[in-house]
């Protein structure tokens, strides 16, 4: 049986994320709240790209991320900065979904990622 390693704050009911089996599975939101949906968008990435290298990884091994967006009409907005941060050579699988989302979130991103 693979082990499972999670990162997270000692007594935390959340991990920012877990490996299991060569994939890291992981979520990231904006650290900064009351801002664009642009700012958020950076934010939200520079947070995944941190998850990912805790966990061994970086973008060019994502496998898929689901992107829940408060209102889709700022997708535009959101894909302006995401197609800027993508690794072109190693696209993933990209979800957007439409979603309530808690506080003053605009995006949250759920990824997997393939371990080197």
């Amino acid at each position: 049986m693979s082990p499972i390693t999670r990162f997270a704050r000692p007594g935390a009911t959340r991990a920012r994320s877990a490996v299991h089996d060569g994939r890291v599975y992981t979520v990231a939101t904006s650290p900064v709240k009351s801002a664009s949906m642009e700012e958020q968008t950076r934010e939200a990435l520079k947070q995944l790209d941190t998850h990912l290298a805790e966990a061994g990884t970086d973008k060019s091994r994502l496998l898929s991320v689901t992107v829940y967006i408060a209102n889709m009409a700022w997708k535009p907005e959101m894909n302006r900065v995401w197609d800027a941060w993508a690794d072109r050579a190693n696209p993933p699988q990209r979800a957007c979904i439409g979603a309530t989302l808690e506080g003053e979130d605009l995006i949250e991103l759920v990824a997997v990622a393939a371990l080197p």
